[in-house]
């Protein structure tokens, strides 16, 4: 049966990438649950030949994903967080935030960022579906909605003079009912801003790790432009940020607002224009960039083994599992993993089964190599293990191309 586009319902033909079957990459397992049959989805993705919305082809239910033992917590990386701060100094002077505003997070986490509303005095709103976050939010004096966001909760919401959606806008399965909700909860003047993972930064730096299953939509500016579009709502600047390989932020605002559209849109659109985003050559082309850094990867996990090298993985994150499954990796390769994330300790890797550890472990254990997965924040990484260095561990990255340092 052909699956329509999420957006503008055209049938998917082009074949963007497939990572055969896998296991939902927040999936953390307990010991006990190795006794238990475990749960694996495809994981595909197509391209829509009308918008280029890049979506996955078979997906679990968002509430089999973000369930209440969800173990991802924003605030474990001190990058993001100084990331959010300066983000929430820059729209606070940007758009004259104060006491009299309301600010509205969609998948507000662990609160990680309404806490510097909180503390600059603006009334602010978590919109938060997993318990395990939202408490997390609620202990810092964050009010949370504990429900997923849509059309159907936007009405019964607070008018916002800034709606917030960091690295939510590719979780949602309908992304035209998400973005008909963000139109219903905005003030006539007030301003949406996204923060999502470029879809041209993952092609051209081969950043196929950073697709699982909760990560619906892989999204350009083009297709972006054209849903806002649809539902009544406009793009009038646009950010190219470092954060997760290379992301964008859009601001957007109501159709009839008087928001001014800065140049940097037309810039970044004519970026996408000229590396062939609107032609189907682009996205055919993937499959084959994504098994070049899966087999080279491998083949240093082998090689390392032969040689009688240790080697470890530090931060037990969703990027890290799509590769490490993909690849089929297990504790033969990889003993285990450590990561500084309080919820994760003590489980498994979906799929792999691969032990995480506390950092601790890897002073216990000095690995000959130190497998750095999510490698977007590798040198905060490389910081925090520099003692390790000095003692002969080598760091290692996979993508967008394996790299080993002396």
């Amino acid at each position: 049966m052909t699956q329509l586009c999420r957006h503008c319902a055209t049938p998917l033909s082009i074949r963007f990438l497939n990572l055969g079957f896998a296991p939902p990459s927040n999936a953390y397992l307990n010991p006990e649950d190795l006794q238990k049959p475990e749960v694996t989805y495809p994981l595909r993705l197509l391209a829509c030949g009308q918008c280029r919305l890049v979506q996955t082809e078979d997906y679990a239910a968002s509430d089999e994903l973000f369930t209440d033992t969800y173990a991802y917590f924003s605030s474990t990386s001190k990058g993001w967080l100084d990331h959010a701060e300066r983000y929430a100094n820059m729209v606070t002077d940007r758009f004259a935030l104060g006491p009299d505003s309301q600010v509205m997070e969609v998948a507000s986490n662990d609160g990680y960022l309404l806490k510097n509303f909180v503390a600059k005095g603006i009334p602010c709103v978590g919109i938060e579906p997993t318990k395990s976050t939202a408490d997390a939010a609620r202990a810092l004096g964050i009010p949370v909605v504990q429900e997923f966001f849509g059309t159907d909760l936007a009405p019964s919401l607070a008018e916002a003079d800034l709606i917030i959606g960091n690295n939510v806008y590719a979780h949602v399965p309908d992304i035209n009912d998400f973005t008909a909700g963000l139109k219903t909860a905005l003030k006539p003047g007030g301003v949406i801003t996204l923060e999502f993972p470029h879809l041209m930064e993952l092609v051209e730096h081969r950043q196929f790790d950073t697709v699982y299953h909760e990560h619906f939509s892989y999204l350009s500016l083009l297709t972006v432009e054209r849903i806002f579009k649809a539902a009544g709502l406009r793009i009038f600047d646009v950010e190219q940020l470092p954060t997760h390989g290379g992301s964008l932020r859009i601001f957007g605002c109501q159709e009839a607002a008087d928001h001014v559209q800065s140049a940097a849109v037309a810039t970044v659109l004519a970026q996408e224009q000229a590396r062939g985003m609107d032609e189907d050559g682009f996205y055919q082309s993937f499959q084959s960039q994504a098994d070049a850094v899966k087999d080279d990867f491998l083949k240093f996990l082998l090689s390392a083994k032969a040689e009688g090298k240790s080697v470890a993985a530090y931060g037990a994150a969703a990027k890290g599992n799509t590769i490490m499954n993909y690849a089929g990796v297990r504790p033969d390769l990889i003993p285990y993993v450590c990561d500084a994330a309080a919820a994760k300790i003590g489980k498994l890797m979906p799929g792999s089964h691969i032990p995480i550890f506390a950092p601790a472990e890897l002073r216990a254990r000095r690995p000959d190599y130190l497998v750095i997965l999510p490698w977007n924040i590798a040198a905060e990484v490389k910081t925090q293990c520099a003692d390790l260095a000095a003692l002969g561990t080598r760091f290692v990255t996979a993508v967008p191309k394996l790299t080993v340092n002396q």
